[in-house]
């Protein structure tokens, strides 16, 4: 699978970030607007519906629609796992449905000091079969913008 990484500072302490992070609403916030996102359901392992914390099992139904144009696209994301120890948290999402043929996302958090260090890491194959898999590193042209809008809106929030 072709990879994407972004990394960025942010002036915010480590339970500021990992919280916001660990919440629906971090999703919701950080989502660019020209995404079109609608959340349309969380559940959690347990089975109940909005839960506070996104932990392994939970699952989040949306849709996208970028840039307000074509057809909207249902997305299925299920959390697989999640930790935090000594200044340091992760989880890790896995799309279940929708428009790509495979896509992984892990968000990591590291303390430094009064900052921290976000990194998001996505491992995924475009849609197309032999084609979409061969262009699949130039993924990051799309996935960019996408990223940058949510790392420069993580500062705004929590800087």
């Amino acid at each position: 699978m072709a990879t994407y990484q972004r990394e960025t500072r942010v002036q915010a302490p480590f339970e500021e970030v990992w919280t916001f992070h660990s919440k629906i609403e971090g999703l919701e916030a950080l989502t660019p607007a020209f995404m079109h996102l609608e959340v349309h359901t969380v559940t959690g392992p347990d089975g109940e519906r909005d839960p506070e914390l996104l932990v392994p099992g939970t699952r989040i139904e949306m849709s996208l629609q970028p840039f307000g144009i074509a057809p909207r696209q249902h997305w299925t994301s299920v959390i697989t796992e999640r930790t935090e120890a000594d200044g340091a948290a992760m989880f890790h999402d896995v799309m279940e449905g929708g428009p790509f043929p495979a896509w992984e996302h892990t968000h990591k958090f590291f303390a430094d000091g009064e900052e921290t260090l976000i990194v998001d890491h996505v491992e995924y194959e475009l849609p197309g079969g032999k084609l979409g898999r061969a262009v699949s590193p130039l993924g990051w042209v799309g996935f960019e913008p996408m990223f940058r809008g949510r790392h420069k809106e993580t500062k705004e929030i929590l800087e």
